[in-house]
């Protein structure tokens, strides 16, 4: 394994580890003590102002506005994600006796290196406190964020339950129940599945396909967000045997790919301020739907092998530099931004049966990271701009989407490590 990518993985889960894993987020400027003080807080064009303005700052503002750290249910559950792909390669690891998977003499007596076993309490303590997190009152399992939302269409308060954290959180479930076998971790996925059937609208419903809303209160048609609404219903749907819910999956899955432009691009959103072509929302998009495909067989895999290949050209094509670097938007180089990295590298894992060289490409994404957006002490930068670097250290959005990148692709290195191994003995 690559020990380069294993001590960045320790480093930046110690540093994580040490601030209790919470910290602050790019969109977190309505959680301002000054401006909720003021009757600012009441005017959508002011919320947005600041958010946008606190965002994209080259400096952090946050002391200076009285932001205080938080901890992020989508972040919690990305670091049980991360939690749980290294116990899946612990356990391999310890299975064929690989001491090299495990980590080297060096770092398996530096104390910040987990065992198994601290690995395991440490993915059921961010999934007990993920379970404390869910948002109150309704029906089902859901999450929201841990702080004023306000968008260019819709205002969501703090912990207004959300599509895209409540579908990361199911999806860290979905998994926790298959490292752990645990039934009450399906039972949650499962609940995720009643807040989606029941308090999220379907904006667009006929009679083969489907899109899920972002939020209970709007009716939005973005195509990740919808997806993912999809995944959650395709995962649940394999585990439980509900066929129903993987039939409404593929209609998910057939709204978002009947909109793919020609090229083979999907655009944030189907409204026309939401045009946007960007790289960590094609990953999520791609993802999604291999996700689906899996979930729900052969006739679904064959419906949407085609729609998933040209995405999937188009995003490697057009989203990164020879050298790793990752573009934010398809047609601009900068800004080289650390989310679009994490979740580049992910993607590239789960979706390497489409590509043999999608590890080798994730590597080359990690390589760059390493070298341009990560701190000597341990944790990465937010964004690198054309005459600067933002080094603002984002919980949710930079630490735990590398972690979780840093988790799978070690854990796809010791794959191969396996595969190579077991060559060798025959």
């Amino acid at each position: 394994m690559n020990s380069e990518f294993e001590r960045a993985y320790l480093e930046l889960a110690a540093w994580c580890r040490a601030r209790g894993y919470a910290g602050h987020d790019p969109f977190d400027g309505l959680n301002s003590r000054l401006f909720q003080a003021t009757p600012l807080k009441h005017s959508p064009f002011a919320r947005l102002v600041l958010t946008q303005a606190v965002k994209r700052s080259p400096v952090n503002l946050r002391p200076l506005l009285g932001v205080a750290a938080g901890k992020n249910p989508k972040g919690t559950a990305l670091f049980a994600l991360a939690a749980l792909a290294r116990i899946r390669t612990m356990r391999a690891a310890r299975a064929r006796g690989d001491e090299e998977t495990m980590g080297s003499e060096e770092l398996a007596t530096n104390d910040e290196t987990a065992s198994l076993e601290k690995t395991e309490r440490e993915a059921l303590v961010h999934l007990d406190e993920l379970l404390s997190m869910r948002v109150e009152g309704g029906s089902g399992a859901a999450w929201g964020y841990n702080f004023d939302w306000q968008s260019r269409t819709f205002f969501a308060p703090r912990g207004t339950p959300t599509l895209v954290p409540t579908a990361f959180a199911a999806r860290a479930f979905i998994e926790a129940s298959e490292v752990f076998g645990e039934q009450k971790f399906q039972d949650t996925a499962r609940g995720v599945c009643e807040w989606i059937l029941r308090e999220l609208p379907r904006t667009v419903e006929r009679e083969d396909e489907v899109c899920f809303s972002y939020i209970p209160a709007e009716k939005t048609r973005i195509f990740n967000a919808s997806l993912l609404a999809g995944e959650t219903l395709a995962s649940v749907g394999a585990l439980t045997g509900e066929s129903e819910l993987c039939e409404l999956a593929i209609g998910a899955a057939r709204y978002v790919v009947r909109r793919q432009r020609t090229d083979g691009a999907w655009t944030y959103g189907a409204e026309w301020y939401q045009s946007w072509i960007d790289n960590f929302h094609t990953a999520f998009v791609l993802l999604s739907l291999s996700r689906i495909m899996e979930a729900c067989g052969a006739e679904a895999r064959a419906e949407f092998a085609p729609a998933l290949s040209r995405g999937y050209e188009f995003w490697r094509a057009s989203f990164f530099l020879a050298d790793g670097w990752p573009k934010y938007y398809h047609d601009n180089p900068y800004p080289a931004d650390i989310h679009s990295a994490a979740a580049s590298i992910v993607a590239l894992v789960e979706l390497r049966q489409i590509d043999d060289g999608a590890t080798a490409q994730a590597e080359r994404i990690a390589r760059w990271t390493l070298r341009h957006l990560r701190d000597p002490r341990g944790f990465f930068y937010y964004q690198r701009r054309r005459f600067h670097t933002v080094r603002t250290p984002y919980m949710r959005w930079a630490q735990s989407w590398m972690l979780y990148a840093l988790a799978r692709l070690l854990e796809t290195q010791g794959e191969k490590v396996k595969g190579e191994k077991g060559e060798r003995e025959r």
